[in-house]
């Protein structure tokens, strides 16, 4: 479990470097990634958040993977997640 949560972080961290360096507001674009990655497919983040970064192969490989991760989390773990994201989001909105 310690591989996914690191690679969690390490799959977040770099959307939000991502975010930052097109200027895009990172926040919507966080959020619209999460709430896919928590309820869509793959092929939802390639053609929604993702749709305009051109993604390679092993980038591909390592969100499935990280889907696959994220999927056998209990549903209310994924609501706790979802709620701790808003909260700190919200909180650099305030900064």
């Amino acid at each position: 479990m310690k591989g996914s949560s690191t690679l969690l972080l390490v799959a977040l961290l770099v959307l939000c470097i991502c975010g930052r360096a097109t200027g895009e507001d990172n926040g919507e674009f966080f959020m619209e990634f999460l709430q896919t990655l928590l309820v869509g497919s793959p092929d939802d983040l390639y053609e929604g958040p993702l749709g305009k970064y051109d993604v390679n192969a092993d980038a591909k490989a390592a969100l499935v993977e990280l889907k696959s991760c994220i999927d056998g989390l209990q549903p209310m773990h994924k609501a706790a997640l979802v709620k701790l994201l808003v909260q700190v989001l919200g909180s650099e909105d305030g900064a």
